[in-house]
């Protein structure tokens, strides 16, 4: 099983490349939709490993990638400017499902 990366910057699709994670940089809707067909097309990528940027940017493709598939897992990671998220993003989202303030 390998894992592709969708990227919208260099040093972080060049970090991976190193890492031995095959990818693309992207910029436009179209550049992206059709990475993720590529990605999707290919039944050896079990992982789709995408940028936080373009998660939050494109989220109702991968929302619609989510929902109608098993396979790839979808994840989105931080570029090498870090997370855009709260600093207790973790404990936000544990203490909302349960239901209970941690």
């Amino acid at each position: 099983m390998k894992m592709f990366l969708i990227s919208d910057n260099r040093d972080t699709y060049t970090g991976m490349r190193l890492a031995g994670v095959e990818g693309v940089v992207v910029h436009e809707r179209e550049e992206v939709e059709e990475a993720a067909q590529r990605a999707l097309a290919d039944p050896e990528i079990g992982i789709i490993l995408v940028t936080e940027i373009l998660g939050e940017r494109f989220s109702g493709l991968w929302d619609e990638i989510k929902q109608n598939r098993r396979l790839p897992l979808l994840v989105e990671i931080p570029d090498r400017h870090g997370s855009g998220r709260k600093a207790n993003f973790i404990t936000d989202y544990v203490s909302e499902a349960i239901g209970l303030k941690l």
